[in-house]
């Protein structure tokens, strides 16, 4: 017989839109043990399991705190509610609860103000890519729910038509509906503030009559999904970007395109060891992939780097997800795999970018494990060869492709993309130093065949002022820099020159270099003075700082827009309130970050979005790198031959006054 010995939840938390699965542990009738499901339609020895999920409601009104969603709210914000914010954000547990958040709750309150002032439906514009459906309130009398009430045979919340909650029992002020008959469940905007009952139980398919003991649990109730606080681009030329968006979500320039980078982390890394002041509900995967996803798709860039994607993630979520919204993807792995607890995985960097809007040309792999076994092979003595291969082999890459935009017509434009994820550890500075130049160095070669564009994105996990830093931001890296004093391999002596050709700039040090106009000073007291980058990308408990970048070739990009930055005090009180966080939100920048405030405590940032235009001389072909020259010569061959033109008639003039 088959019996079921265990039955729980990774987290008994649960939120909206985040799909729950139960762990089961099966004896099977020849006593071996399983996790693998047995369903009606594939029984075994006569025997499959039954799962029905049920929503219990109380006949009371229930408010959840937008900012503690596991507590009963006790007040409202009727500043939000005169603004037309999503009521679920105007609820308060108590008034210090308020009182502490409102320096972050009163953006809602200027955002809503200033998107009325420009466009007159702010709410869409600044709530509805991100936010979750749902009240905030729940009216859970019956008499709401009667005109659904019916039996259906096919209650599988998500993969099949919306189900008529069934009746099952009612009891001192307590009314049980079935919600659901598939192992897994998803909780809707119906659920928020309810308790979720599941149940698990042996069947004997000929009888339908169940055997042995019926596995029950219950969960906490339902909450929200925290949504992030609006974030909009800041152009650097002063002109406010929201309110001139295209039917699609980008600007209305011909050739302009926006780029975001995200370091989403990795499922395999999101443990709670590393992030022990997390709730297991805010680290699991199936909560934090639909902030991520939600979060990603509502910049709806036209380029998008990904970096610490695993790959069965990428195959299995991200690819048919974002296909869904018109990307093609690209994607490069990582070359060993990470133990994530109880499975090996393996993550990597990806590339998307829309359809509609480019083209694939070709795709380069980046193998620095390869790279460093042709270092040693060239440079290092064979006695020292496995101690460097040792030090340099770290299983990074990145990942390159070229693209060819559609939406230039008048000549063939192509574009560079770069996405990287560089070695993590602080205490190896030269074998992140080595990788950039590596990477470099590879982007030269591409450069030196075609005239074309670059991008160079990613997590470097490396600040502003390091010698990678440098080498990227300056184009070298002073000789007496103090990075260079760790080299214990010998590979960056004075006959090895760190330097490159490439014109690359730093996007957000636009906001140093370039801003003038609205809100930039705000912008400009948020990055440091003298490397004109964020003051922070990333933000855990133990660091807070830059690591990730989008750099550009200033010869031939400029800037047009960025996501705006985020306000230190803001997300750390942000962070204060919501002790349970990743990637509710997270960057913008390698930051996109999100933070309605969740992405918060994790990583936080690792993102960025900005939009670019090119300015290639028009008529000009990339592939004939000579043309370029030529195209700069014409005006000059031309103003010497008007200048001879003017002297020749200036001195017959002459000649003609002497007669």
């Amino acid at each position: 017989m088959l019996n079921v010995l265990r039955v729980h939840l990774p987290s008994d938390i649960p939120i909206v839109g985040c799909e729950l699965t139960p762990y089961v542990l099966l004896r099977r009738p020849d006593n071996s043990i399983t996790t693998d499901d047995v369903p009606e339609s594939a029984p075994l020895d006569g025997f499959y399991l039954r799962y029905k999920w049920y929503r219990i409601q109380s006949d009371k009104k229930v408010a959840v705190c937008s900012i503690h969603p596991s507590e009963t709210a006790t007040l409202q914000c009727l500043g939000c509610v005169k603004a037309k914010i999503p009521v679920a954000k105007s609820y308060h547990c108590s008034p210090r609860c308020f009182s502490d958040a409102w320096q972050h709750h009163r953006v809602l309150h200027d955002r809503a103000a200033s998107a009325v002032n420009e466009n007159g439906t702010e709410e869409e514009e600044l709530f509805g890519r991100f936010n979750n459906s749902g009240s905030g309130v729940i009216n859970t009398s019956l008499s709401n729910s009667t005109s659904s009430i019916g039996h259906s045979s096919s209650l599988n919340n998500g993969s099949a038509p919306l189900y008529p909650a069934t009746v099952t029992e009612r009891n001192g002020g307590e009314t049980w509906f079935e919600v659901g008959r598939s192992k897994t469940y998803t909780p809707t905007a119906d659920d928020i503030g309810h308790v979720l009952k599941f149940e698990c139980v042996a069947v004997e398919a000929e009888s339908k009559l169940p055997v042995g003991h019926v596995n029950t649990i219950l969960t906490s109730r339902v909450i929200p999904a925290p949504s992030p606080s609006p974030r909009r681009l800041i152009p650097v030329n002063g002109v406010d970007v929201i309110g001139h968006l295209d039917s699609n979500g980008r600007t209305a320039s011909s050739e302009t395109f926006t780029v975001l980078s995200y370091n989403i982390l990795s499922d395999a890394y999101a443990t709670s060891e590393s992030y022990s002041y997390c709730p297991s509900w805010a680290l699991s995967w199936p909560y934090r992939r639909q902030n991520l996803l939600r979060e990603i798709v509502g910049y709806r860039a036209d380029i998008i780097c990904l970096q610490e994607v695993q790959s069965d993630h990428f195959e299995g979520f991200f690819t048919p997800e974002l296909d869904k919204h018109g990307y093609q993807a690209l994607y490069k792995k990582r070359t060993t795999e990470v133990y994530g607890g109880n499975s090996y995985a393996v993550d990597g960097c990806a590339i998307f970018f829309r359809r509609d809007r480019f083209t694939h040309v070709k795709k380069y792999e980046v193998e620095f494990n390869k790279a460093a076994q042709s270092l040693t092979d060239a440079v290092i003595p064979s006695t020292q060869k496995k101690a460097a291969l040792n030090r340099l082999l770290k299983d990074n890459v990145a990942l390159i492709a070229v693209l060819e935009a559609k939406f230039i017509t008048d000549r063939r434009q192509l574009l560079c993309v770069a996405n990287t994820h560089l070695n993590v550890h602080q205490d190896l500075k030269d074998v992140k130093l080595w990788q950039v130049h590596t990477l470099l160095k590879g982007l030269e070669k591409i450069a030196s065949s075609a005239e074309i564009p670059m991008l160079v994105c990613g997590d470097f996990n490396s600040v502003p002022g390091s010698a990678p830093h440098a080498l990227l931001a300056m184009g070298k890296v002073d000789p007496m820099h103090r990075d260079l004093e760790v080299d214990p391999l010998g590979i960056f002596h004075s006959d090895r020159k760190l330097t490159h050709k490439l014109p690359l700039v730093s996007a957000y040090s636009s906001f140093a270099r370039l801003g003038v106009g609205l809100g930039f000073e705000q912008q400009r007291r948020r990055m440091d003075p003298t490397t004109y980058e964020p003051l922070f990308t990333h933000c855990t408990r133990d660091f807070i700082g830059s690591l990730d970048y989008i750099f550009y070739t200033a010869d031939s990009l400029t800037v047009e827009a960025l996501l705006e930055l985020l306000d230190e005090e803001n997300l750390n009180s942000a962070v204060s309130h919501l002790e349970q966080d990743v990637n509710a939100t997270r960057t913008g920048f390698e930051e996109i970050l999100f933070c309605e405030l969740f992405s918060s405590i994790n990583q936080v940032i690792h993102g960025g979005r900005i939009k670019l235009r090119l300015f290639n001389p028009p008529g000009v072909s990339l592939r004939n790198p000579n043309a370029i020259y030529l195209y700069h010569a014409i005006p000059f061959f031309l103003f010497f031959f008007i200048f001879l033109f003017i002297l020749f008639l200036g001195k017959n003039h002459a000649n003609a006054c002497l007669i």
